[in-house]
């Protein structure tokens, strides 16, 4: 325990889910978590838990596609602890939709989220990454940057493009020790995902292309991220850690 012990981490899309599962076992570890949310009750409420378990975090509404949001949110940081040791991109969202009739405001939705928001946090983040003696960037992507699916052309398009910045960050990053690795979950049962795992169909026909035959849950990439977020990883930069039940394996 207290692998991340008196270390401060921002943890965006903390609201519920994955997010919030990293923000509590990041609490749990000995951080002072921020956590940040388009949904400002969300993040609110994730935050107050976390208090009344004694744990230090701080609630903010940040939308990563307005970058005044962003630009609030690291002088807060910097105000408070003037450093930032580990920053979590995981805010994102999706847009089902045949790519044929996909339209240029759905495009510019997903990709402000998912890609320029990512992009965003992880340039404004350097500076205060930088004045830890060991700062951690941990990019959330998918199977789905890797792999192609129907109605999801979009969304693997950005996920895709966070796995490559993930490794140009890594290699840029790297002479200010400030490591960058991205996550690429499977599929998570959280309420997001909800709607179509609890499908029979689709439910099925997603277990049996997954090995270990069941969907992974927003703890299991928490501690995830939390290796990379620990020394566990000191020497660890440019990678990509799937965690998906063996999905990607046995394709």
């Amino acid at each position: 325990m207290d692998r991340l012990k008196d270390k401060v981490a921002i943890v965006t899309g903390a609201g519920a889910g994955i997010g919030r599962a990293i923000a509590s076992l990041f609490a749990a570890e000995g951080a002072h978590v921020f956590v940040t949310d388009v949904n400002g009750d969300s993040a609110g409420e994730t935050a107050e838990a976390l208090r009344v378990e004694g744990r230090g975090a701080t609630a903010m509404t940040v939308d990563v596609s307005r970058g005044q949001d962003v630009s609030a949110l690291f002088r807060e940081v910097e105000r408070a602890f003037g450093r930032a040791d580990v920053v979590v991109n995981n805010a994102g969202l999706n847009v089902r939709s045949d790519f044929r009739h996909l339209t240029d405001a759905d495009w510019v939705k997903i990709r402000e989220v998912n890609l320029d928001g990512v992009v965003r946090i992880a340039r404004d983040a350097f500076p205060l990454l930088k004045v830890s003696d060991a700062g951690s960037l941990i990019n959330v992507s998918s199977i789905m940057g890797q792999r192609g699916l129907r109605q999801l052309a979009g969304y693997s398009a950005t996920k895709g493009a966070v796995t490559a910045l993930t490794k140009a960050l890594a290699v840029e990053y790297a002479p200010y020790n400030i490591r960058v690795n991205s996550l690429a979950p499977g599929y998570i049962d959280t309420a997001l995902t909800e709607r179509f795992l609890k499908n029979p169909l689709v439910s099925k026909a997603l277990l049996d292309k997954t090995p270990m035959r069941r969907f992974g849950t927003p703890e299991e990439i928490a501690r995830a991220a939390l290796f990379f977020a620990s020394a566990d990883s000191l020497y660890v930069t440019g990678a990509e850690l799937a965690v998906d039940g063996g999905m990607t394996a046995g394709l």
